[in-house]
């Protein structure tokens, strides 16, 4: 069996879309083909083992039991453990000292932008944020206090004209822990 990560879009966020952890596991758990779900914190970050290899074929049939199940569509985007691993130390951004005044998140992207998308987007580059594209994962780099910032998860959906959702790198390396456990 494959070992994934499912990154669930918009959930639980302001009161809206709202879905309990042990609901989501259930709900996957009883897919067949799918075992070991397991979901870490309440932004919709689940880790299961699945039989299908094919991630478009796994995608939709999880977006289609969260329909089933919750009465209305989640965005999920699949990576594997070993994309996951391959995502966390490929950052361009390993030098960067973070911490206190600088984040690393990363958002996931259903396709790989195109040459032009890619470098109109990495263009958007300022004094607050950091964009670079490694096929379909856009990783930002952004000054914690910086109250200009351009950097959320719309904006990444309105430059690159598809669905996305994000992390930040301490959470994707927990999650990449939790395989090990």
């Amino acid at each position: 069996m494959e070992q994934y990560v499912a990154f669930l879009r918009a959930i639980n966020v302001s009161g809206h879309r709202l879905i309990k952890m042990e609901d989501l596991r259930r709900i996957l758990g009883e897919m067949p083909g799918v075992a070991n779900v397991r979901t870490y914190i309440q932004s919709g970050n689940v880790l299961l083992e699945a039989k299908e290899k094919d991630e478009a074929k796994l995608t939709a049939k999880i977006e289609k039991q969260l329909v089933k199940e919750l009465g209305f569509e989640v965005e999920v985007f699949l990576r594997t453990k070993a994309e996951l691993e391959e995502i966390l130390s490929n950052n361009p951004f390993k030098k960067a000292a973070l911490g206190k005044d600088l984040a690393l998140y990363i958002t996931f992207l259903t396709k790989a932008p195109d040459a032009e998308q890619r470098k109109t987007f990495e263009s958007q580059s300022n004094e607050i944020d950091s964009f670079k594209i490694a096929g379909r994962d856009v990783y930002a780099l952004v000054v914690k206090d910086g109250s200009k910032s351009l950097f959320s998860n719309m904006f990444v959906e309105r430059k690159l004209k598809q669905l996305a959702t994000g992390r930040n790198q301490t959470t994707l390396h927990k999650i990449l822990a939790m395989f090990d456990k």
